[in-house]
């Protein structure tokens, strides 16, 4: 799979599994997107994907690195609609 695509495909999870914040934007918190089954089948490395759509400035949060347990509650907000 290309980056773009799984970027893509990101977003669509992104906005099934989360909730508009104060500011109207998507966010989802980041245990919520790694425990769901279908985020990962998709996803092979998801935190790579991340990165790579943090660098897009597709979706933004606190930090570089995201690991399960430890970044759990770490909002993953949608930049772009």
């Amino acid at each position: 799979m290309n980056v773009e695509h799984e970027i893509s495909l990101l977003v669509e999870e992104i906005r099934r599994l989360g909730t508009k914040n104060a500011d109207g934007q998507v966010s989802v918190k980041f245990g919520v997107l790694f425990a769901d089954e279908k985020c990962a089948n998709l996803f092979e490395a998801l935190v790579g994907t991340l990165k790579a759509a943090k660098r897009r400035k597709i979706v933004t949060y606190q930090g570089e690195l995201l690991l399960q347990g430890v970044h759990d509650n770490v909002d993953i907000v949608l930049l772009q609609d």
